[in-house]
């Protein structure tokens, strides 16, 4: 892939200034992308360390999970993705949990109300989306060579879409400095969810007792250890590790 022009300034800071500030290893910066993701991958695949950022001021094809859309004008969000070279495969399972369960933590300081979870990776505050997290592993040999970390987080709430969240504090050098270490100590952790990580995730989780529509019909009864949405059915509780999580509408909300 060609990659744009990196700018010179992101809220008046070069790449160097901010890799200083931010404690990252290598900062590539750039005025506008495709997808930090696809940049995270070409960086990556040619040798890129642990902890470099991919950050853009605008995403021209920002993408969520399953390939979905997601809006990332100029100055209205915070887009990067992160470079991990991690090997444990229980915790890349659960990585992109992990990751919203540290986010959220840390942006309940800059939202109007709590930050709740959805499974398996977006953050909202009331009804609104806030932010999505998105993993991609890349597999060499059968084993993982390295993790792409893709993180969008509005701080302005994007005209062309109902249904989103921003938060009330648009400085994303800020946002930066607190976000990138949740992230990091996020991929740093090791194995499945731990009790305490299941019991931070109950208090947040937006679908828990909600009727689900798909990946099955059914009573959400939260989230397993090892990432898998539980659904309560007519026979018992089944377990799902993919597919997208669609809720029956609240009365007051017409959306799914």
């Amino acid at each position: 892939m060609t990659l744009v022009s990196q700018v010179a300034l992101y809220d008046g800071r070069d790449a160097e200034s901010l890799r200083v500030r931010l404690g990252m290893p290598r900062v590539a910066l750039y005025c506008s992308v495709s997808s930090t993701m696809d940049v995270g991958h070409v960086l990556a695949s040619g040798g890129a360390e642990a902890g470099t950022l991919v950050l853009a001021d605008r995403q021209t094809a920002g993408r969520g999970r399953g390939g979905r859309r997601w809006s990332s004008a100029s100055g209205a969000g915070v887009w990067f993705t992160l470079i991990e070279r991690l090997e444990d495969r229980a915790a890349l399972r659960v990585l992109s949990l992990r990751v919203g369960l540290c986010l959220a933590r840390v942006l309940d300081r800059y939202a109007t109300a709590p930050v709740r979870l959805k499974w398996p990776n977006d953050l909202y505050v009331g009804a609104g989306k806030l932010a999505g997290v998105l993993a991609e592993v890349r597999w060499t040999a059968g084993r993982p060579e390295w993790v792409a970390i893709g993180v969008g987080i509005n701080v302005r709430l994007p005209a062309e879409i109902d249904g989103a969240a921003a938060l009330c504090d648009p400085d994303r050098v800020r946002l930066l400095e607190a976000v990138l270490p949740a992230v990091r100590e996020a991929a740093q952790s090791t194995g499945i969810l731990t009790e305490s990580e299941l019991s931070a995730f109950a208090e947040r989780d937006l679908a828990r007792g909600r009727v689900a529509l798909t990946p099955a019909a059914g009573r959400v009864a939260g989230i397993d250890a090892e990432g898998h949405i539980l659904i309560a059915g007519p026979t018992g509780i089944d377990r799902f590790g993919s597919g997208s999580l669609v809720l029956e509408p609240l009365p007051h909300d017409p959306r799914t």
